[in-house]
């Protein structure tokens, strides 16, 4: 597809980690038995009235400024009017015309580039129903409505048409997820919705300044499925064009099962939703003090701290890019660094050994049997010689099943053998029970002595310091 190049806008709906919804005082909380978490105001009763909630405009101006938007002194919530069971009032609490900010950045790093992402806005909204699809009989279905994520608040991130590539969305998706938790916004779980993501797909020849006719993907769950339907996508709209077909503009739902798109409804335009100012709300005006005094309170963010760590640390790029992809991978980090003076050998051993548990075990940092001062421990005992590498791992494996403690462990299982003259007379005993591998040592056969120290290390059941019974060993065939 060298003649043609994508251009792709992802919309982000973040819902906030507030306690209460956006225009009313229901709870939040995630997997109450449905609509338990109701009331007049979020299920559209005649006469009631919205009231905005001051912690769901807070975190989006924590977003808005993290993202180098600007925040507008002034802004308005609209009606986006649209029918939809899981929609009570038959529309929903956006904002349109004027949002609370737009014109931000995303940068980030992608096979070595670095790219830059436009943020056209970052407005709030409230969030819908949930529909669940559930059999009735064998030849039927039924569909049922949950009012509880109803009112919910959420925060839209719509990016520029900036990208270009299937992994550049996927980064920046990744990048973008990581300043929302970092923040404490957003919670970032996508697999429960609250951090969902709508792509917007054309293609035109490359080194056209026109855009295509624009494509919805829905329904993607994972940065692992964004990539492969914008991946799918694109070849779709390459191959009809290509076929001489003629795109329309529509929503596609991607299937995960079957890695392929599928049209869902002709796409809406903004004059289909009859947006109108909403009357039961006054325009939001936010005091230019409290914009600095967010500003202000902003934590370190993920883009600075990997910057941080490639200079305070000494790590390389990808280490310090792994290391801060979360907030919590990033304290455990610097917990275990602070309790263990070598930041190279704790980024390995946490990015190789203890990352590479818990992804086979479908968990992630937050849920490590191995405190990050454990981890610390017995990485000193490595450091000082105490155990091998060999012991150390088996170190880790009985700290990740058990929880143990690595000095209890050493009490137990002994550390390594570092006596020379311990050594030497196992190395002595070894020489003679081995008398044949001895003779093709001397005689030429480097691969002889390989056996002699894999004999020595099994006698001692692995505990004698490697380079020393390397150094005695050849020490004393020399001698022979």
């Amino acid at each position: 597809m060298p003649e043609y190049e994508a251009v792709i806008g992802l919309e982000v709906h973040a819902e906030l980690l507030t306690n209460s919804k956006m225009f009313c005082g229901c709870s939040t909380k995630f997997g109450a038995p449905p609509n338990s978490q109701t009331c007049p105001v979020c299920l559209g009763m005649p006469g009631v009235l919205p009231v905005i909630n001051r912690r769901g405009i807070e975190f989006a101006v924590r977003t808005a400024l993290a993202v180098n938007c600007t925040v507008a002194p002034m802004s308005r919530f609209a009606r986006k009017n649209y029918f939809y069971p899981d929609l009570p009032k038959n529309y929903q609490i956006s904002q349109y015309e004027l949002p609370l900010s737009e014109h931000g950045w995303v940068t980030f790093a992608v096979a070595g580039e670095l790219k830059r992402v436009g943020i056209r806005r970052v407005h709030l909204e409230e969030d819908t129903g949930k529909l669940v699809h559930a059999g009735v009989m064998e030849e039927a279905e039924s569909s049922l409505v949950d009012f509880n994520r109803c009112g919910v608040p959420l925060m839209e991130i719509v990016s520029e048409p900036d990208i270009r590539t299937p992994e550049e969305g996927a980064e920046y998706l990744r990048q973008l997820r990581a300043i929302l938790v970092y923040l404490g916004v957003c919670d970032g779980n996508m697999e429960e919705g609250s951090f969902r993501c709508d792509a917007n797909v054309s293609i035109r020849p490359k080194g056209s300044k026109e855009l295509g006719t624009k494509v919805e993907v829905k329904n993607m769950n994972s940065f692992k499925n964004v990539q492969k339907a914008l991946e799918y996508e694109i070849r779709r709209q390459v191959k009809a064009v290509g076929s001489g077909d003629t795109l329309v503009q529509e929503t596609r739902l991607w299937n995960a099962d079957q890695e392929i798109t599928l049209s869902m409804r002709s796409k809406e335009y903004a004059h289909d939703y009859r947006y109108f100012p909403e009357p039961d709300l006054v325009p939001l005006v936010i005091d230019p003090g409290w914009i600095e005094e967010t500003r202000q309170s902003l934590p370190e963010l993920p883009e600075a701290r990997r910057d941080r760590f490639v200079r305070a640390y000494g790590i390389p790029e990808y280490d310090a890019g792994v290391l801060t992809a979360s907030k919590e991978l990033a304290d455990y980090y610097e917990a275990a660094v602070k309790a263990h003076s070598d930041p190279k050998m704790v980024s390995n051993w946490v990015m190789v050994e203890l990352l590479g548990r818990l992804n086979k075990d479908g968990k992630d940092i937050t849920g490590s049997p191995i405190p990050a001062t454990k981890l610390a421990a017995m990485l000193g005992l490595l450091a000082k010689g105490t155990i091998s590498g060999k012991m150390a791992k088996e170190f880790f494996e009985e700290m990740y099943t058990s929880g143990a403690d690595p000095a209890d462990i050493l009490k137990k299982k002994g550390g390594q053998i570092t006596d020379a003259s311990e050594i030497e007379k196992i190395i002595a005993d070894t020489l003679a029970k081995n008398p044949n591998a001895v003779a093709e040592y001397t005689g030429g056969k480097e691969t002889a002595f390989n056996f002699l120290i894999g004999q020595v290390m099994r006698v001692t059941k692995g505990k004698a310091n490697p380079q020393l019974v390397n150094q005695l060993l050849k020490k004393t065939l020399q001698a022979q």
